[in-house]
């Protein structure tokens, strides 16, 4: 047993307007307090500083940045579709053209698209509604599957496929795609219209 008595260490008389017995510092001598609040205040200042900087952000580079918002995207009917049975936005490149193509495709109730193929391969997301989708040469819309908002598809290159929306479901089907182009549409049966009403 040691001779000499220990200390008590002196909690800093500022330590309960801190608040630092919350922090669990109220065991720290007033020299350990001391330092520790020396390091610590450049960096909470440099907090302070970030944190007013997150209300100032630069504008938006449109050279950096693509931004189309809703009311800039162009719904386009399609050749030889009737009014309201489906309409195509384009949002980059050209499904009949050289490259990548990003386009948004709406089906209305209703309407489907005939037995078709692509020469590539073809990218899908459901955006809102029910897309109801089935491979094969032979339109059977009852044999179609539903790819309901959140959904993707993948359309293999050359594989013959319907899709749209069937007639009594509430709402428009807006699906994403994507694709090197030119797709090359063919329809497995060129003598019929390329849309089923359903």
């Amino acid at each position: 047993m040691s001779d000499r008595m220990e200390s008590p260490q002196r909690e800093s008389p500022h330590m309960e307007s801190l608040g630092m017995e919350s922090l669990g510092l109220e065991r720290l001598g007033a020299a350990d307090l001391s330092r520790r609040l020396v390091l610590l205040g450049p960096l909470m200042a440099a907090f302070a500083a970030a944190a007013a900087r997150e209300g100032i952000a630069s504008p938006l580079d449109p050279s950096q940045t693509i931004l189309k918002t809703p009311d800039q995207i162009l719904w386009q009917p399609q050749p030889g579709f009737p009014p309201k049975s489906v309409e195509m936005a384009n949002l980059w490149g050209s499904p009949t053209e050289p490259g990548l193509y990003f386009v948004l495709i709406k089906w209305y109730p209703g309407y489907m698209s005939a037995p078709h193929t692509y020469l590539t391969d073809r990218y899908a997301v459901v955006v809102s509604g029910v897309w109801m989708i089935n491979s094969g040469a032979d339109f059977d819309p009852d044999r179609t599957v539903p790819a309901p908002a959140g959904s993707f598809v993948g359309r293999v290159a050359g594989a013959p496929h319907y899709d749209g929306v069937k007639s009594g479901m509430k709402e428009p089907a807006v699906i994403a795609l994507c694709g090197i182009g030119p797709v090359g549409l063919q329809w497995v049966d060129p003598t019929t219209p390329g849309w089923r009403k359903v």
